[in-house]
């Protein structure tokens, strides 16, 4: 039963982010509006860490599943990505680097702030 609330309120937070998209005039997807709304309400106590962590941690652990309906929809669309597969293969070299850059700044930026702290 335990699962079945944490998934419960999971689901909650994910539907009032759609609901939020679907009447403000966001151009942000309402699963990125849940997640923020998560933690809006995990930073203000709200919503307590150990009222979602355990189906949070399975769904962590089993990520990978959900990406499989994305690559079967991709393939699907291959006459549309036809003639791309070059600016497909540059914007992900581009942005793989970007995002491997400001990860590395904000985790040197986090151990300076602990260090400073210490």
């Amino acid at each position: 039963m335990k699962y079945i609330i944490q998934f419960a309120i999971i689901l909650a937070i994910c539907y009032l982010g759609d609901l939020i998209h679907s009447y403000l005039p966001i151009p942000v997807p309402g699963s990125v509006l849940g997640m923020v709304l998560l933690l809006v309400l995990l930073l203000t106590g709200v919503v307590k860490l150990s009222m979602i962590e355990d189906v949070s941690n399975f769904l962590l652990k089993h990520l990978s599943f959900f990406f499989i309906p994305a690559a079967v929809g991709l393939i699907t669309c291959f006459t549309v990505l036809e003639g791309k597969w070059t600016a497909l293969f540059i914007i992900s070299v581009v942005s793989t680097f970007i995002i491997a850059v400001v990860t590395g700044a904000t985790v040197q930026l986090l151990i300076k702030r602990r260090q400073s702290v210490e």
